[in-house]
């Protein structure tokens, strides 16, 4: 993992290197300020990160933009999601961000604060067909940084397929966590260890997020702090203390072997708890014939936490010097139904209105965007772009919580560790 310190201290010197990296952000084709032609297009470089099926559609949609803007090429490459915020940050330390990027709302702040992204507002994109309770994702200090390209939930899924194999009812999603626990509990016993229950579903931020949501407890306060306690972490890592090291939950020696793939990925899991826009990449990967999804378990039957957050936005480096291109290209990926056509719901449901209406919702897609439909009377305000930093704070909550089931930490070890890396980094910015 990069280390935080060191990531500030790179961004800030910012220049030093510039010249090194400044054709990743610089594009091609014609000089700067000039508008490209068919015969001499312009070239503007993207950049995301995803599998091998996001990178095919994502490919399919360059080629479409292309034909339609034969003045513009994209030059398009991706890595995963690791990978990904390790190149933006040397990137960023040279002055040479992509001049289009997929983003993380995790990161928006980050960079967004540092003016090293381009202010969407200052440039044509319409987001007339968006919900206005959206966009403030995207915002920072009354600047539009990103725009959201679809939406995504938080979910369980499941493969029916091997639950009836094992003989287990598929679930409603009407659950507590003790009867989600003890579900996965029987996964695993009816398998004979052969299908494990999930993995350990604690060691994802945003469930915890989610969890402290449905006990009225805010992650961050307004001032950049941390609004839950040490303790409130110790009884979330808790709630599945009794599961580590029996067949409901993966061994993370287990789930490291089958990196990069995940372990419902490959057919090790018969649950997985996470965003329900992972269902094409899910399917692709398994080669299930079906996936379901219901909702997270909540021990307050009417507050479940959910709500929907952007699942990626499209942005742009402040540096580039094709900003009408950059424009057009994004204003196409989010708008455009040709491009909702081709995604479907792998980014998530499309977050424009008039992409999500062009768009013909079938078998698994239609799952999704039911799923959806099936939450919104649970649904809470979305969450503004995260702390600064918070990036790093992710990171390392999945890092600690690796090491937790490992048998490396202690519960109290890890929070202890988690809580130490967080003040660190929040009193870095203050």
């Amino acid at each position: 993992m990069i280390n935080r310190r060191n990531f500030l201290t790179t961004v800030a010197v910012g220049t030093a290197s510039a010249a090194a990296l400044a054709a990743c952000g610089t594009g091609g084709g014609t000089s700067a300020g000039e508008t490209g032609s068919a015969e001499n297009p312009v070239t503007i470089n993207y950049t995301w990160w995803g599998n091998d099926d996001r990178a095919e559609r994502t490919r399919k949609a360059i080629a479409l933009f292309e034909s339609k803007n034969p003045d513009i090429k994209v030059n398009g490459n991706f890595t995963d999601f690791a990978g990904y915020w390790q190149k933006r940050a040397t990137e960023a330390a040279g002055g040479g961000l992509p001049d289009v990027m997929q983003w993380d709302l995790s990161y928006l702040r980050d960079y967004g604060q540092r003016n090293q992204l381009l202010d969407l507002g200052t440039v044509k994109i319409n987001t007339d067909a968006f919900d206005k309770s959206l966009l403030p994702s995207g915002q920072i200090r009354g600047k539009t940084y990103g725009i959201p390209t679809s939406t995504n939930a938080f979910a369980v899924y499941y493969d029916p397929a091997k639950l009836a194999t094992l003989g287990i009812a598929e679930p409603t999603g009407k659950w507590t966590y003790k009867e989600f626990n003890d579900f996965l509990t029987e996964v695993g016993t009816k398998s004979k260890s052969a299908i494990f229950g999930s993995t350990d579903y604690t060691g994802v931020w945003w469930m915890f997020n989610i969890w402290l949501r449905q006990n009225n407890i805010e992650a961050f306060t307004e001032d950049g702090k941390l609004g839950f306690t040490k303790d409130d972490m110790k009884k979330w890592w808790n709630q599945t203390a009794g599961l580590r090291g029996t067949p409901a939950i993966i061994t993370e020696e287990r789930v490291t072997q089958l990196a990069p793939k995940s372990p419902f990925g490959s057919n090790v899991t018969a649950t997985e708890v996470t965003w329900d826009n992972f269902m094409a990449g899910y399917l692709a990967d398994s080669g299930a014939k079906e996936l379901k999804l219901v909702p997270v378990p909540s021990d307050d039957p009417d507050n479940l936490g959910l709500f929907l957050k952007p699942s990626m936005l499209m942005v742009a480096s402040a540096k580039t010097k094709f900003k009408d291109a950059a424009a057009r290209f994004i204003d196409f990926m989010v708008n455009d139904p040709e491009v909702g056509q081709i995604f479907k719901t792998s980014r998530g449901v499309p977050a424009s209105k008039t992409q999500r209406d062009g768009t013909t919702f079938e078998g698994t897609d239609k799952l999704v965007v039911d799923y959806e439909k099936s939450i919104e009377q649970y649904l809470k305000e979305a969450p503004e772009p995260p702390i600064v930093g918070f990036g790093t704070l992710e990171a390392s909550f999945k890092r600690v919580s690796s090491d937790l089931n490992y048998g490396k930490l202690t519960i109290d070890g890890a929070a202890d560790a988690w809580f130490k890396e967080a003040e660190d980094l929040i009193k870095q910015n203050a």
